[in-house]
């Protein structure tokens, strides 16, 4: 049961991604642009980081780079 909670838990974290890159990437558009190639790797590492966290088992590791990922993707996305 503790487990499931913590999943729930982890689930609305990263729904929570969502609108916090939207938002951070309307305040920050002029870092956007030049900051292009260095996000894109940040997605990259982090989804590797994604995966070394479902190898090991690691729910904190696993949450905390999907977290960092879909922040990221949702800057990338709203460059514009």
């Amino acid at each position: 049961m503790i487990e499931l909670i913590k999943l729930i838990i982890g689930v609305f974290v990263l729904i929570l991604g969502i609108p916090i890159g939207n938002w951070l990437s309307r305040a920050t558009k002029e870092e956007l642009g030049q900051g292009q190639k260095w996000f894109k790797r940040v997605v990259l590492i982090s989804l590797i980081g994604v995966l070394v966290g479902l190898i090991l088992r690691n729910d904190v590791l696993l949450f905390s780079f999907a977290f960092i990922a879909i922040v990221t993707s949702r800057s990338l996305k709203r460059r514009g």
